[in-house]
């Protein structure tokens, strides 16, 4: 039995800390460190793009306020992929802090082979979490059989499923381009994604060459993300409405439902793209061997013309040189678009990312305490979807938050390129974010401190200073503010509300088949893009359906389009709500 409450647990660490290193600034009262209890903690992370230790000002903010140190272990970047995951629960330890899916049966697998801790006791007086306990038990009851809670959700909220989680004004997914060269080529009109390639090619012709001497290419890829079908090419159906259960495509209102592998289905529709783009030399030849930070540098030095996300490409280019060169990457429109939007989730969406503590974790009440943490405004806030630590990068003057001019390079800017304050920590703002990669509630969600947003480019102190040449160009042609008010206004955002569904288990045959298929395609998909001509994508396109099918293929999309299906009942359940 525990023997102290979670309250109680981080009064008597605090005094410890503090009593240790009175002077320390982050936590404003001591380090982990300073107190002897410096805890190394193994962080299974299925999402994570980084490996080793968490380093810099988040390192030091986990280490002065928890005494916990983060050896985060990254499947994406191991190259283990599921494996990896396979290997260490069959070792019986995952890790002590594990961050994963909860469907295919994972969460379940996990809880039925005792490799995760009840955490039941451990939440009790754990505040941040108790105004999501209804999510955090409708999760546990969604997700395993078992009595008890063994998981936390991530994107947790208390906004309504039908609206879009989408923050900053930007849809998770769009067309992104150069909007200075768009401009110079007089804003020409795309009636369908295919339009996109001539305009690309002559943004193409007029910049060759990105900052750094780099040849230009419109399009480049990363393999990391590869899953059931090519990440690339996935975000194509995306602009027509579909998501995405398996190898089914659907729209979330139930208007339709596809093969991913039929002629017609938009996945097919987007290789095509891809490969008609490879033979005008639109692509990047190094797409097939690059990983995900490489590809950002490449973003950063101007290389690439085309994104299908603004939190990546758009990130990486527009730095404040590049925004007073009259440079930057804008959405642009297409006209029978109808962009796919993710809704909140009222419940918590632990089937893409749940947080569970390991059976072997030494001082669990310490971890849940850090946990809980993380769903805190100061916890919200270091993470991917805020704004960096108060004081740091931002403040509030007149009853609102504002950006820092630290903060201003650090979040708007290019953070590699901005070294923290040392009593902050260590390295570049960037270097030392949360590495975790986890959204542990919306990004729209609301800091009760502030009355607004987490995420920085929803503030109105952000909106209102965003009048560069360049932004205002963007608005006086699209006449909105933000893409998402565009979308919105023009009926082409299609919305699929937040729900929390279990699957039913899969049998280990069809596990089986499904890996074989998902190796396949997406093996085939990239072959299939960089094919010398037309000849040969048809022969590798019914090559690759030959095999799956081969293989139990068909039985595998019927399982994937009922469970869509399935899905589509509590969403309309939802939306009756």
């Amino acid at each position: 039995m525990r023997k102290k409450s979670g309250k109680m647990r981080r009064k008597m660490l605090a005094s410890a800390v503090c009593a240790a290193m009175a002077a320390a600034a982050l936590s404003g009262c001591g380090s982990g460190e300073g107190s002897g209890e410096l805890l190394k903690v193994d962080v299974f992370d299925s999402l994570a793009n980084y490996q080793g230790i968490q380093s810099g000002w988040y390192g030091k903010l986990v280490r002065d306020k928890f005494g916990l140190e983060l050896n985060i272990i990254s499947p994406i970047v191991s190259g283990g992929g599921e494996s990896l995951f396979e290997t260490r629960a069959a070792g019986g330890e995952v890790g002590d802090i594990i961050m994963v899916g909860a469907g295919s049966g994972r969460a379940q697998g996990l809880v039925d082979a005792g490799l995760v801790m009840d955490i039941t006791e451990y939440l009790e007086g754990e505040e941040n979490l108790a105004k999501y306990r209804g999510a955090i038990e409708a999760s546990n009851e969604n997700w395993i059989k078992q009595d008890g809670l063994y998981m936390i959700p991530s994107e947790m909220t208390e906004q309504s499923g039908s609206v879009s989680c989408e923050a900053g004004g930007e849809p998770t997914t769009g067309v992104y381009f150069r909007w200075d060269l768009y401009k110079q080529l007089g804003y020409p009109q795309m009636k369908t994604e295919e339009d996109m390639l001539t305009v690309l090619k002559d943004m193409q012709e007029i910049c060759t060459e990105s900052d750094s001497g780099k040849k230009v290419y419109a399009f480049s890829f990363f393999k990391d993300w590869d899953n059931i079908l090519m990440e690339a090419a996935r975000q194509g159906f995306s602009y027509y409405g579909y998501g995405m259960e398996g190898f089914c495509l659907f729209k979330p209102d139930g208007s339709a439902y596809q093969d991913a592998l039929a002629d017609d289905s938009e996945y097919i529709r987007t290789l095509r793209l891809f490969f008609d783009a490879n033979q005008m030399g639109l692509i990047d030849p190094e797409s097939t061997t690059q990983d995900y930070d490489t590809l950002y540098a490449k973003y950063q030095d101007g290389a690439v013309l085309y994104c299908p996300w603004a939190w990546y490409g758009k990130a990486a280019y527009n730095t404040t040189e590049h925004l007073n060169a009259g440079k930057a990457m804008a959405f642009v429109p297409i006209e029978d678009m109808q962009i796919y939007s993710y809704g909140c989730y009222p419940q918590g969406n632990a089937n893409d990312l749940c947080i569970m503590i390991g059976k072997d974790a030494e001082d669990p009440q310490r971890i849940m305490d850090f946990i809980d943490w993380m769903y805190s405004p100061e916890g919200i806030n270091a993470s991917m979807q805020g704004s960096g630590p108060e004081g740091l990068t931002w403040e509030m003057k007149d009853g609102r938050p504002v950006l820092t001019e630290f903060g201003m390079e650090a979040v708007l800017g290019d953070g590699s390129r901005v070294t923290v304050p040392e009593e902050w920590g260590t390295g570049s703002y960037a270097e030392g974010k949360n590495q975790l990669n986890i959204k542990t509630v919306a990004p729209t969600e609301i800091n009760p401190d502030t009355g607004v947003p987490y995420t920085s480019t929803m503030w109105e102190s952000i909106l209102e200073m965003d009048s560069t040449e360049i932004g205002d160009d963007w608005k006086e042609k699209m006449g909105y503010s933000t893409p998402m008010e565009y979308l919105i206004a023009s009926d082409r955002l299609l919305v699929s509300p937040g729900i929390s569904v279990a699957l039913p288990d899969e049998s280990a045959d069809v596990v089986t088949i499904r890996s074989q298929c998902k190796s396949i395609v997406v093996e085939k998909s990239w072959q299939m893009i960089f094919a010398k001509d037309e000849a040969e994508f048809e022969a590798l396109l019914t090559e690759m359906r030959d095999t799956v099918k081969g293989l139990g293929y068909d039985e595998i999309y019927q399982i994937d389009l009922e469970n869509a299906q399935a899905k589509q009942v509590e969403r309309d359940k939802m939306l009756r709500e």
